[in-house]
Protein backbone atom coordinates (compact mmCIF):
# COMPACT_ATOMS: atom_id res chain seq x y z
CA UNK A 1 0.00 0.00 0.00
CA UNK A 2 1.03 3.65 -0.38
CA UNK A 3 2.04 5.59 2.72
CA UNK A 4 3.62 8.97 3.37
CA UNK A 5 6.52 8.38 5.76
CA UNK A 6 8.86 10.64 7.72
CA UNK A 7 12.45 9.47 7.33
CA UNK A 8 14.38 12.49 8.61
CA UNK A 9 14.29 16.27 8.65
CA UNK A 10 13.10 17.56 5.26
CA UNK A 11 12.76 13.96 4.10
CA UNK A 12 9.20 12.80 3.48
CA UNK A 13 8.53 10.04 0.97
CA UNK A 14 5.55 8.26 -0.55
CA UNK A 15 6.65 4.67 0.09
CA UNK A 16 5.24 1.29 -0.82
CA UNK A 17 4.81 -0.62 2.45
CA UNK A 18 3.15 -3.83 3.56
CA UNK A 19 -0.51 -3.43 4.64
CA UNK A 20 -1.63 -4.43 8.14
CA UNK A 21 -1.86 -8.09 9.06
CA UNK A 22 -5.16 -9.48 10.42
CA UNK A 23 -6.10 -7.73 13.68
CA UNK A 24 -5.52 -9.07 17.14
CA UNK A 25 -8.41 -9.83 19.49
CA UNK A 26 -8.97 -6.19 20.48
CA UNK A 27 -7.76 -4.47 17.33
CA UNK A 28 -9.35 -3.09 14.18
CA UNK A 29 -8.03 -2.63 10.65
CA UNK A 30 -9.30 0.43 8.79
CA UNK A 31 -9.18 1.92 5.31
CA UNK A 32 -8.26 5.59 5.68
CA UNK A 33 -10.69 8.11 4.16
CA UNK A 34 -9.48 11.62 5.07
CA UNK A 35 -6.32 12.65 6.90
CA UNK A 36 -5.46 16.11 8.20
CA UNK A 37 -1.99 17.65 8.20
CA UNK A 38 -1.31 18.89 11.72
CA UNK A 39 1.18 21.54 12.76
CA UNK A 40 2.95 18.75 14.63
CA UNK A 41 3.40 16.84 11.36
CA UNK A 42 4.76 20.00 9.74
CA UNK A 43 7.22 20.55 12.61
CA UNK A 44 8.47 16.97 12.26
CA UNK A 45 9.04 17.58 8.55
CA UNK A 46 10.85 20.89 9.01
CA UNK A 47 12.69 20.33 12.30
CA UNK A 48 12.34 16.68 13.32
CA UNK A 49 12.65 14.17 14.59
CA UNK A 50 10.83 15.64 17.60
CA UNK A 51 8.12 13.18 18.60
CA UNK A 52 8.99 10.49 16.06
CA UNK A 53 11.30 8.05 17.90
CA UNK A 54 14.74 7.25 16.51
CA UNK A 55 15.05 4.29 18.87
CA UNK A 56 12.14 1.92 19.60
CA UNK A 57 9.40 3.62 21.60
CA UNK A 58 9.34 2.06 25.10
CA UNK A 59 5.62 1.23 24.90
CA UNK A 60 4.74 0.82 21.22
CA UNK A 61 8.12 -0.19 19.81
CA UNK A 62 7.71 2.24 16.90
CA UNK A 63 10.77 3.78 15.27
CA UNK A 64 11.42 5.94 12.18
CA UNK A 65 10.62 5.78 9.30
CA UNK A 66 7.12 6.67 10.51
CA UNK A 67 3.80 6.83 8.65
CA UNK A 68 2.51 10.26 9.65
CA UNK A 69 -1.08 11.27 10.34
CA UNK A 70 -2.94 11.35 13.67
CA UNK A 71 -6.02 13.27 12.49
CA UNK A 72 -8.10 10.95 10.31
CA UNK A 73 -11.37 9.27 9.52
CA UNK A 74 -11.59 5.73 8.20
CA UNK A 75 -13.83 2.77 7.37
CA UNK A 76 -13.48 -0.47 9.34
CA UNK A 77 -12.39 -3.42 7.18
CA UNK A 78 -11.63 -6.04 9.84
CA UNK A 79 -12.18 -6.48 13.59
CA UNK A 80 -10.72 -8.74 16.25
CA UNK A 81 -12.75 -11.38 18.08
CA UNK A 82 -13.30 -9.25 21.19
CA UNK A 83 -14.33 -6.06 19.38
CA UNK A 84 -18.00 -5.17 19.88
CA UNK A 85 -18.24 -1.37 19.59
CA UNK A 86 -17.71 -1.25 15.82
CA UNK A 87 -18.18 -3.65 12.92
CA UNK A 88 -16.89 -4.01 9.36
CA UNK A 89 -18.24 -1.19 7.21
CA UNK A 90 -18.58 1.38 10.01
CA UNK A 91 -17.04 4.80 9.50
CA UNK A 92 -14.92 5.94 12.43
CA UNK A 93 -12.85 8.82 13.72
CA UNK A 94 -9.49 8.03 15.22
CA UNK A 95 -8.52 9.05 18.77
CA UNK A 96 -4.74 8.67 18.52
CA UNK A 97 -3.49 8.49 22.12
CA UNK A 98 -2.10 5.03 22.90
CA UNK A 99 -2.31 4.85 26.69
CA UNK A 100 -0.25 2.24 28.51
CA UNK A 101 -2.49 -0.04 30.62
CA UNK A 102 -1.88 0.32 34.35
CA UNK A 103 0.09 3.53 33.93
CA UNK A 104 -0.29 6.08 36.78
CA UNK A 105 -1.86 8.66 34.47
CA UNK A 106 -3.89 6.18 32.43
CA UNK A 107 -5.64 4.99 35.61
CA UNK A 108 -6.73 8.60 36.20
CA UNK A 109 -7.99 9.18 32.63
CA UNK A 110 -4.95 11.37 32.03
CA UNK A 111 -3.07 9.01 29.77
CA UNK A 112 -2.57 11.82 27.24
CA UNK A 113 -0.04 13.51 29.54
CA UNK A 114 1.85 10.35 30.48
CA UNK A 115 5.46 10.09 29.29
CA UNK A 116 4.71 6.47 28.39
CA UNK A 117 1.93 7.34 25.92
CA UNK A 118 2.38 6.66 22.22
CA UNK A 119 0.54 8.39 19.40
CA UNK A 120 -0.88 6.95 16.20
CA UNK A 121 0.92 8.65 13.32
CA UNK A 122 3.94 9.71 15.40
CA UNK A 123 5.02 6.76 17.53
CA UNK A 124 3.02 3.77 16.26
CA UNK A 125 3.57 1.49 13.29
CA UNK A 126 0.59 2.99 11.49
CA UNK A 127 -0.69 6.46 10.67
CA UNK A 128 -3.45 8.21 8.81
CA UNK A 129 -1.29 9.10 5.81
CA UNK A 130 -1.28 5.50 4.65
CA UNK A 131 -4.05 3.71 2.80
CA UNK A 132 -4.72 1.33 5.70
CA UNK A 133 -3.96 1.25 9.42
CA UNK A 134 -4.38 -1.04 12.41
CA UNK A 135 -5.02 0.17 15.94
CA UNK A 136 -6.63 -0.79 19.25
CA UNK A 137 -10.42 -0.69 19.23
CA UNK A 138 -10.48 1.90 22.02
CA UNK A 139 -8.89 4.33 19.57
CA UNK A 140 -11.83 4.43 17.17
CA UNK A 141 -15.19 6.18 17.60
CA UNK A 142 -18.12 5.36 15.32
CA UNK A 143 -19.32 8.23 13.14
CA UNK A 144 -23.07 8.79 12.80
CA UNK A 145 -24.51 9.50 9.37
CA UNK A 146 -24.78 13.20 10.24
CA UNK A 147 -20.97 13.51 10.48
CA UNK A 148 -19.02 13.54 7.20
CA UNK A 149 -15.67 11.90 6.54
CA UNK A 150 -14.06 15.35 6.52
CA UNK A 151 -15.64 16.34 9.83
CA UNK A 152 -14.49 13.02 11.27
CA UNK A 153 -10.92 13.85 10.34
CA UNK A 154 -11.20 17.07 12.36
CA UNK A 155 -12.37 15.23 15.50
CA UNK A 156 -8.83 15.02 16.89
CA UNK A 157 -7.92 18.74 16.76
CA UNK A 158 -11.50 19.54 17.82
CA UNK A 159 -10.88 17.41 20.93
CA UNK A 160 -7.74 19.44 21.65
CA UNK A 161 -9.88 22.59 21.51
CA UNK A 162 -12.54 21.02 23.71
CA UNK A 163 -9.93 20.08 26.31
CA UNK A 164 -8.66 23.68 26.26
CA UNK A 165 -12.04 25.20 27.07
CA UNK A 166 -12.65 22.53 29.71
CA UNK A 167 -9.31 23.24 31.39
CA UNK A 168 -9.84 26.99 31.12
CA UNK A 169 -13.28 26.71 32.70
CA UNK A 170 -15.32 28.34 29.94
CA UNK A 171 -18.95 28.48 31.05
CA UNK A 172 -22.17 30.17 29.82
CA UNK A 173 -21.67 33.92 30.08
CA UNK A 174 -17.84 33.82 30.04
CA UNK A 175 -15.83 36.46 28.22
CA UNK A 176 -12.98 34.83 26.31
CA UNK A 177 -9.95 36.04 24.36
CA UNK A 178 -8.25 33.61 21.97
CA UNK A 179 -4.79 34.57 20.72
CA UNK A 180 -3.75 32.95 17.45
CA UNK A 181 -6.19 31.99 14.70
CA UNK A 182 -4.46 28.89 13.42
CA UNK A 183 -6.49 25.67 13.23
CA UNK A 184 -6.51 25.09 17.00
CA UNK A 185 -7.25 28.74 17.82
CA UNK A 186 -10.11 28.74 15.31
CA UNK A 187 -11.55 25.54 16.81
CA UNK A 188 -11.15 26.93 20.35
CA UNK A 189 -13.18 29.98 19.33
CA UNK A 190 -15.93 27.73 17.89
CA UNK A 191 -15.88 25.52 20.99
CA UNK A 192 -16.14 28.55 23.29
CA UNK A 193 -19.24 29.71 21.40
CA UNK A 194 -20.70 26.20 21.71
CA UNK A 195 -20.01 26.31 25.47
CA UNK A 196 -22.10 29.46 25.79
CA UNK A 197 -19.45 32.15 26.12
CA UNK A 198 -21.09 35.59 26.02
CA UNK A 199 -18.21 37.18 24.10
CA UNK A 200 -15.38 35.53 22.18
CA UNK A 201 -12.61 37.78 20.89
CA UNK A 202 -9.84 36.55 18.57
CA UNK A 203 -6.52 38.35 18.15
CA UNK A 204 -4.53 37.34 15.05
CA UNK A 205 -1.95 39.59 13.31
CA UNK A 206 -2.21 37.73 9.97
CA UNK A 207 -4.92 39.48 7.95
CA UNK A 208 -5.42 36.51 5.63
CA UNK A 209 -6.07 34.21 8.57
CA UNK A 210 -8.42 36.75 10.12
CA UNK A 211 -10.39 36.70 6.88
CA UNK A 212 -10.81 32.92 7.19
CA UNK A 213 -12.77 33.44 10.41
CA UNK A 214 -15.00 36.22 9.09
CA UNK A 215 -18.16 34.08 9.05
CA UNK A 216 -17.67 32.50 12.48
CA UNK A 217 -20.93 33.28 14.30
CA UNK A 218 -20.50 34.62 17.81
CA UNK A 219 -16.81 35.45 17.32
CA UNK A 220 -15.34 38.97 17.16
CA UNK A 221 -12.19 39.10 15.03
CA UNK A 222 -10.01 42.02 16.13
CA UNK A 223 -8.15 43.71 13.28
CA UNK A 224 -6.36 46.46 15.23
CA UNK A 225 -3.35 46.66 17.52
CA UNK A 226 -2.99 45.05 20.91
CA UNK A 227 -3.48 48.42 22.63
CA UNK A 228 -6.66 49.02 20.66
CA UNK A 229 -7.91 45.60 21.72
CA UNK A 230 -7.14 46.34 25.37
CA UNK A 231 -9.07 49.59 25.02
CA UNK A 232 -12.05 47.72 23.58
CA UNK A 233 -11.95 45.21 26.43
CA UNK A 234 -11.85 48.01 28.98
CA UNK A 235 -15.13 49.30 27.50
CA UNK A 236 -16.89 46.02 26.83
CA UNK A 237 -16.09 43.88 29.89
CA UNK A 238 -17.72 44.24 33.28
CA UNK A 239 -16.07 47.04 35.22
CA UNK A 240 -13.48 47.35 32.46
CA UNK A 241 -11.52 44.61 34.21
CA UNK A 242 -10.77 42.44 31.18
CA UNK A 243 -11.87 39.00 30.03
CA UNK A 244 -12.55 36.08 32.32
CA UNK A 245 -10.38 33.71 30.29
CA UNK A 246 -7.54 33.96 27.80
CA UNK A 247 -6.69 30.91 25.72
CA UNK A 248 -3.25 31.33 24.18
CA UNK A 249 -2.97 29.33 20.95
CA UNK A 250 -0.10 31.10 19.17
CA UNK A 251 2.90 29.99 21.22
CA UNK A 252 4.30 33.50 20.85
CA UNK A 253 5.81 35.87 23.41
CA UNK A 254 3.68 38.85 22.38
CA UNK A 255 0.51 36.78 22.57
CA UNK A 256 1.30 35.56 26.08
CA UNK A 257 2.07 39.11 27.23
CA UNK A 258 -1.22 40.28 25.74
CA UNK A 259 -3.08 37.57 27.63
CA UNK A 260 -1.64 38.67 30.95
CA UNK A 261 -2.63 42.27 30.21
CA UNK A 262 -6.11 41.34 28.93
CA UNK A 263 -7.23 38.88 31.61
CA UNK A 264 -9.11 40.20 34.62
CA UNK A 265 -7.87 39.82 38.17
CA UNK A 266 -8.51 36.21 39.31
CA UNK A 267 -8.93 35.24 35.66
CA UNK A 268 -7.42 32.26 33.84
CA UNK A 269 -4.81 31.93 31.12
CA UNK A 270 -4.87 28.54 29.38
CA UNK A 271 -1.67 27.86 27.46
CA UNK A 272 -2.32 25.74 24.37
CA UNK A 273 0.22 27.01 21.82
CA UNK A 274 3.67 25.42 21.92
CA UNK A 275 6.68 27.71 22.28
CA UNK A 276 9.86 27.20 20.29
CA UNK A 277 11.78 29.52 22.63
CA UNK A 278 11.29 29.82 26.38
CA UNK A 279 8.94 32.77 27.00
CA UNK A 280 9.25 35.53 29.58
CA UNK A 281 6.35 36.31 31.91
CA UNK A 282 5.92 39.11 34.45
CA UNK A 283 5.41 37.00 37.54
CA UNK A 284 4.82 40.07 39.70
CA UNK A 285 1.76 40.83 37.57
CA UNK A 286 0.70 37.18 37.73
CA UNK A 287 0.74 37.38 41.54
CA UNK A 288 -0.74 40.87 41.77
CA UNK A 289 -3.69 39.90 39.56
CA UNK A 290 -4.01 36.46 41.20
CA UNK A 291 -4.06 34.91 37.73
CA UNK A 292 -4.47 31.17 37.27
CA UNK A 293 -2.24 29.70 34.54
CA UNK A 294 -3.22 26.32 33.13
CA UNK A 295 -1.17 24.24 30.73
CA UNK A 296 -3.14 22.27 28.13
CA UNK A 297 -1.86 19.22 26.25
CA UNK A 298 -3.86 16.80 24.11
CA UNK A 299 -7.10 15.48 25.57
CA UNK A 300 -8.44 12.44 27.46
CA UNK A 301 -9.11 9.43 25.23
CA UNK A 302 -12.70 9.42 26.52
CA UNK A 303 -13.41 12.73 24.74
CA UNK A 304 -14.16 11.04 21.41
CA UNK A 305 -17.90 10.32 21.75
CA UNK A 306 -18.52 13.77 23.24
CA UNK A 307 -16.82 15.69 20.46
CA UNK A 308 -18.52 13.59 17.77
CA UNK A 309 -21.90 14.34 19.39
CA UNK A 310 -21.06 18.05 19.39
CA UNK A 311 -20.22 17.94 15.69
CA UNK A 312 -23.37 15.95 14.90
CA UNK A 313 -25.48 18.61 16.63
CA UNK A 314 -24.55 21.09 13.91
CA UNK A 315 -23.53 23.68 16.51
CA UNK A 316 -19.81 22.89 16.35
CA UNK A 317 -19.01 23.47 12.65
CA UNK A 318 -15.46 22.14 12.65
CA UNK A 319 -15.43 21.89 8.85
CA UNK A 320 -15.02 25.68 8.72
CA UNK A 321 -11.28 25.30 9.32
CA UNK A 322 -10.74 23.18 6.16
CA UNK A 323 -8.98 25.42 3.64
CA UNK A 324 -7.40 22.93 1.22
CA UNK A 325 -7.65 19.40 -0.11
CA UNK A 326 -4.99 17.26 -1.83
CA UNK A 327 -4.48 13.67 -2.97
CA UNK A 328 -1.92 11.45 -1.24
CA UNK A 329 0.49 11.61 -4.19
CA UNK A 330 0.51 15.44 -3.94
CA UNK A 331 0.57 15.64 -0.14
CA UNK A 332 4.20 16.78 0.16
CA UNK A 333 4.20 19.60 -2.38
CA UNK A 334 0.53 20.55 -2.26
CA UNK A 335 0.09 19.93 1.46
CA UNK A 336 3.19 20.15 3.66
CA UNK A 337 5.08 22.66 1.52
CA UNK A 338 1.97 24.79 1.06
CA UNK A 339 1.35 24.90 4.82
CA UNK A 340 4.99 25.78 5.43
CA UNK A 341 4.98 28.94 3.32
CA UNK A 342 5.73 32.04 5.44
CA UNK A 343 2.64 34.18 5.95
CA UNK A 344 0.34 31.53 4.52
CA UNK A 345 -3.37 31.67 5.28
CA UNK A 346 -4.21 27.97 5.32
CA UNK A 347 -5.74 26.50 8.44
CA UNK A 348 -6.24 22.81 7.65
CA UNK A 349 -5.36 20.85 4.52
CA UNK A 350 -6.93 17.41 4.21
CA UNK A 351 -5.43 14.51 2.30
CA UNK A 352 -8.10 12.48 0.51
CA UNK A 353 -7.01 8.85 0.63
CA UNK A 354 -10.01 6.56 0.16
CA UNK A 355 -13.77 6.24 -0.22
Amino acid sequence: MKALRFHARNDLRIDDVDPPVPPGDDEVVVKVLQSGICGTDLHEYKAGPILVPTTPHPFTGAVAPQILGHEFSARVTAVGRQVSDVKVGDRVAIIPHLNKPGDYFTRRNLGHISPATGLVGLSWQWGGMGEHAMLPSQNVVKLPDKVSDEQGAIAEPASVALNAIDQAGVFPGSTVLVTGAGPIGALVALAAVYAGAASVYVFEPNAARRARLADFKGVTIHNGTRDELLDILSRETEGGMGVDICIECAGHQDALTLCLDAVKRTGTIAQVGLFVKTPMLDMFKVSEKAVRIMGCWGFPITSGPRVIAMIASGRFPVEKIITGRVALDDAIKGGFDELGKPGGDHLKILIGIGQ
